[in-house]
């Protein structure tokens, strides 16, 4: 399933402030979008697609934001642009944030992403939207984030990862 959400969503939307009082992502993801979208925390599934467009996650600049929808099971948030630090949460988080033009992009839409051709592929509509996804991007969600990255190969790892 994919959840349309128009422009400028702030991450007061995402984690409200007032809610906002755990880190932990089970707890996050209970209260994600609970104002903005009450049912979202709800009937979110595993696999779903965030479709927005510009601006996505402006405001504070909150990790627990991208915590609460990668904890939803969110596969992608693919949106027109991004708040840059949003954007780096969610590299830094291992959750993909694409940049396409998501206004043909309808609810009931099936959509798949190929990482190696840097495509969203539309099934629904057969079509193809070419996406920009840097590799840092890539390797991080393979591994979870960058802490588990850390964990798994060490801080010396960081030069390669950057490609330093």
């Amino acid at each position: 399933m994919n959840w349309i959400f128009g422009n400028n969503i702030n991450t007061d939307l995402i984690t409200p402030g007032r809610y906002n009082i755990t880190t932990d992502s089970k707890e996050l993801a209970k209260i994600v979008f609970i104002e903005h979208r009450p049912e979202f925390a709800k009937m979110v599934k595993k696999g779903d697609f965030i479709i927005a467009g510009n601006n996505f996650g402006c405001g504070s600049s909150r990790e627990t934001a991208v915590t609460a929808l990668k904890a939803c099971g969110i596969k992608a948030i693919i949106a027109k642009s991004f708040a840059r630090i949003f954007y780096r949460n969610c590299i830094d988080q291992g959750l993909f944030a694409i940049v396409v033009d998501t206004q043909h992009i309808g609810v009931k839409d099936e959509l798949t992403i190929n990482i190696n051709k840097q495509l969203v592929f539309n099934v629904t509509q057969q079509n193809e939207i070419k996406a920009i996804i840097p590799s840092l991007m890539i390797k991080l969600h393979e591994t979870g984030g960058i802490i588990p990255y850390l964990k798994k190969n060490g801080l010396k790892s960081l030069k390669k990862l950057f490609g330093i």
